[in-house]
């Protein structure tokens, strides 16, 4: 077999030019850092151009390997040798699977250290990456982890009000339990913690910005928001509406809306990294930023099989899900399919939009620590600055649209009833409410506590 047919059968290799006896480590961290990620080969007898050097005595490097990783590997990798003949020299191909028992440590020179894979290095894995390992390697994700927060002392509001809106069905309590959110002793498990109306989890946040430009160098607009999941989605997309254009089209009886961004797109790119993300990441939250030609969304944690998005076909790309009782409870709740198929459709939806090209198609982007979502704006807008008619439409969220509609309902609701119909703090009703007066679309008469809304 060609050397270079060998490689390509790698998706991760190092060349050793001989074996270090006495330096294992040098070498055995290596196997480490394969074993606890993708796998990979270690090829003993090239040097660090890929040139062949061949080595002297291959039975006795097989046999040393096969000692080392036996003294100082726990647990023990799985591993194949191959020797190789190369014209007249011998070389070894040091295979290692991916294992299913992470992590894998090195134990020498009183040290217990588990190597991970950053490029074409083998580093000692960080207390993240650490609790990565452990929880592939027990077989559990972060989002069925038991907490010590007890049921009784949250609510489900958002989401039993989100659940019966878009599946036209009643909320049952009993759901907290089959869909995994509470357990039989009553706790929260970690995916519970995030659909509470006040998650506990503090690394649930959110963080906006409209850029002025297509930099990050002047904000326009920015927010920040932290708690339930289902919340922050909301954010996300009332955020994009308020920071995105409308462009439109002439018609004979009026005008026919024409937005900047494929509004399912979005939707979907924003659902797959609240579920994809990597919750293990204390200080990371997701990122939405909007520029004039683009949006971008960015999440902490890679592809959860440790690939990069970038190298593969969208169309198949396998589902592997970090948070599948996250991902359940959405599908549950009709916000993504269980199939897997969000990122194609992400490319679908923009696909759809008057004047796409194929420079246009939605990029992703991933590394060992985060995900990257770009969506670019469509190239067929009319800017609304241009149209003299009512632009209204143009200018509010869907949740400012019902917070008119309960006004015109009731013009002496209060800002905390808002919030309770509308299943959001007082706080987001308020912030509303100012952006409102600010537009002139609405005011106040009369003192709080008993004046009105005018419209």
């Amino acid at each position: 077999m060609e050397l270079e047919t060998l490689i390509a059968e790698c998706t991760a290799y190092d060349f050793k030019l001989m074996l270090e006896e006495k330096k294992p480590k040098s070498w055995l961290k290596s196997i480490s850092a394969f074993a606890n990620g993708l796998g990979g080969s270690l090829f003993f007898g090239l040097d660090n151009d890929g040139v062949v050097r061949g080595l002297d005595d291959i039975q006795h490097v097989c046999q040393i390997i096969s000692s080392k990783i036996r003294d100082y590997m726990d647990p023990l990798p799985n591993v194949e040798m191959f020797p190789q003949r190369i014209g007249n020299l011998d070389i070894l191909q040091l295979k290692v699977n991916a294992g299913s028992y992470t992590p894998y440590y090195y134990v020498g020179d009183g040290q217990r250290v588990a190597f991970v894979r950053t490029g074409d290095e083998s580093l000692p894995a960080t207390a993240e990456q650490m609790v990565r390992l452990v929880l592939k390697g027990s077989n559990k994700t972060f989002d069925s982890l038991h907490t010590d927060y007890k049921v009784e002392d949250y609510s489900f509001t958002i989401l039993a009000n989100t659940f019966k809106t878009r599946t036209n069905q009643e909320w049952n309590k009993k759901y907290l339990l089959s869909f995994g959110l509470v357990t039989n002793a009553g706790s929260l498990t970690n995916a519970g913690a995030l659909f509470a109306d006040d998650s506990p989890l503090w690394q649930s946040r959110l963080y906006c910005t409209r850029w002025d430009g297509k930099i990050k160098e002047d904000a326009i607009n920015d927010a920040e928001f932290a708690g339930n999941v289902l919340m922050l989605l909301r954010e996300a997309m009332n955020f994009v509406k308020s920071n995105t254009k409308r462009g439109w089209e002439k018609l004979p009886d009026g005008r026919k809306n024409k937005p900047e961004y494929a509004g399912r797109a979005v939707l979907e790119a924003m659902v797959n990294h609240f579920i994809h993300r990597d919750y293990t990441v204390m200080g990371g939250e997701v990122h939405l930023d909007i520029y004039d030609d683009r949006l971008t969304v960015t999440s902490p944690g890679g592809m959860y099989n440790g690939a990069l998005i970038q190298n593969l076909e969208i169309e198949d790309v396998s589902s592997e899900r970090r948070n599948p009782i996250l991902a359940n409870v959405m599908a549950q709740l009709n916000y993504m399919e269980k199939r897997g198929s969000g990122l194609t459709r992400i490319c679908n939806e923009t696909k759809a939009l008057n004047g796409y090209r194929d420079d246009l198609k939605p990029v992703f982007k991933s590394t060992p620590t985060q995900f990257q979502t770009t969506i670019f704006a469509s190239a067929d807008i009319v800017n609304v600055g241009d149209y003299d008619g009512d632009m209204s439409e143009t200018k509010l969220t869907e949740r400012q649209q019902k917070i008119i509609n309960l006004i015109k309902e009731s013009p002496t609701i209060t800002a905390k009833q808002m919030s309770e119909t509308l299943s959001v703090s007082q706080r987001t009703i308020e912030r509303d409410l100012s952006a409102l007066k600010e537009m002139e679309i609405l005011k106040r008469k009369g003192k709080d506590n008993d004046g009105m809304w005018v419209i």
